[in-house]
């Protein structure tokens, strides 16, 4: 044990160290003592390096690295793990370093969700050690199990999502635009924005051809398909799931029927029920690859009957799986749009109004604060934006909130 130990805190350091090159994220756990700070994404969204920056920050504050404890559940050597031999594993750390018992130290752990229970044995580490507990996890559902039964009131989460266009700049070692916006910054932007919308933002395909960042991507939706559903949930019909994810994939940005979908697919042959298609949609939001917007509404019935609309995790996840011979840009800010609402942790609907037109978002912030948003590529299309700009000023005079629009180069206007 005192030899694996040593090994894998030894390949910790060296990691660590390397990490010193990656790009900086614009994220940062919330400074609250005594509770386990949990950050969740999909797999390869960067939640591991956020972990290492977390890390760099602290000894930049003169924190020892030996006070640093790194273990890693996706590493098969600890597989398979459980709560009891995850109490044991982390107790050998300080009984191999003994001097630790007497000081403050920093508790990192990765993909958590693979260990049954884990959370019982952070509880009791926060009760009985003097620790600080990071965490990672690719689960939602799992996770939040766990933290509304044994961690309830005990931790607080950060969702962790790939490059937003800031990041995606940074790591291109672009310099954010400046003002004046003048012609030529907006055009130099809008075509970086384009380039971000093709190429997407997970952090380890920035450096990959064309052809290798495709061939990645879809490896990252195939291991979220295998490891995050069939595995997790023990779902067999493999085919019919990936059928499923290409659909959802494709129809990113517009309404999505389950029982349309039901429908055409019992033309086709397939023998599935319904809820387990709307168990496989929960399995995916659930592994962060897609998310659902409801309808904004007071009736819960017609909350329930409504399609819900589609959201994806990247944009060039999109791309890499649907093979569309034509990019549709205002799909693809649409979709943009959406993921920078989550991260501002704002609630998000979509909207019909009375006369029957739709719009994009409404969306709710933290101090309860509505607004209405809609979504166009390019104001200067006049036809395409006296349509969204009608239907923003239907919404405008039901609901009685302020609304905006966001095209291309407002997008660009509003980053810092």
């Amino acid at each position: 044990m005192k030899n694996f130990l040593e090994t894998l805190q030894e390949e910790f350091r060296t990691t660590l160290y390397k990490s010193e090159t990656s790009n900086q994220r614009r994220y940062q756990f919330p400074e609250a003592k005594g509770l386990a700070k949990i950050a969740i994404g999909m797999r390869r969204s960067g939640k591991t390096y956020f972990l290492f920056q977390t890390m760099r920050d602290l000894i930049a504050q003169d924190i020892s690295v030996d006070r640093l404890l790194y273990l890693n559940f996706e590493d098969d050597r600890l597989l398979p793990m459980d709560q009891k031999k995850m109490g044991e594993l982390i107790d050998a750390l300080y009984t191999q370093q003994p001097y630790l018992h007497d000081q403050k130290c920093f508790l990192f752990l990765d993909e958590v969700q693979n260990v049954e229970g884990w959370s019982l044995v952070i509880r009791r580490l926060l009760d009985t050690k003097d620790l600080e507990i990071y965490i990672t996890g690719s689960s939602a559902k799992l996770l939040s199990k766990e933290i509304a039964t044994s961690l309830r009131g005990r931790s607080l989460s950060l969702e962790i999502q790939p490059y937003n266009f800031q990041e995606y700049l940074s790591a291109k070692e672009i310099s954010l635009p400046l003002k004046p916006f003048g012609r030529k910054v907006l055009d130099k932007y809008g075509s970086h924005l384009t380039g971000f919308f093709q190429r997407g933002g997970f952090p380890g395909v920035q450096s990959l051809s064309d052809q290798e960042r495709i061939e990645m991507l879809q490896n990252y939706v195939e291991v979220v398909i295998f490891r995050d559903v069939v595995e997790r949930h023990k779902v067999s019909n493999i085919s019919l799931l990936k059928y499923f994810v290409g659909v959802l994939l494709k129809n990113a940005g517009s309404r999505f029927s389950v029982n349309k979908f039901y429908k055409d697919i019992q033309s086709q042959g397939y023998k599935v029920g319904k809820d387990t298609l709307h168990n496989y949609l929960e399995y995916l939001e659930d592994a962060f690859l897609v998310y659902t917007v409801p309808v904004f509404t007071e009736s819960l019935r017609t909350l329930e009957t409504t399609p819900k609309k589609i959201y994806a995790i990247d944009n060039g996840l999109i791309n890499a799986t649907t093979f569309n011979l034509a990019l549709n840009f205002g799909k693809l800010l649409e979709n943009q749009v959406y993921l920078d609402l989550r991260r501002q942790k704002k609630e998000i609907f979509y909207y019909t109004t009375s006369e029957g037109y739709e719009v994009d978002f409404i969306t709710k912030d933290q101090k309860g604060v509505y607004e209405i948003i809609q979504v166009v590529w390019d104001q200067r299309d006049s036809s395409t934006y006296e349509r969204e700009e009608r239907a923003l000023k239907s919404a405008e005079k039901d609901l009685g909130i302020k609304g905006r629009i966001i095209d291309w180069e407002t997008y660009i206007k509003s980053i810092d």
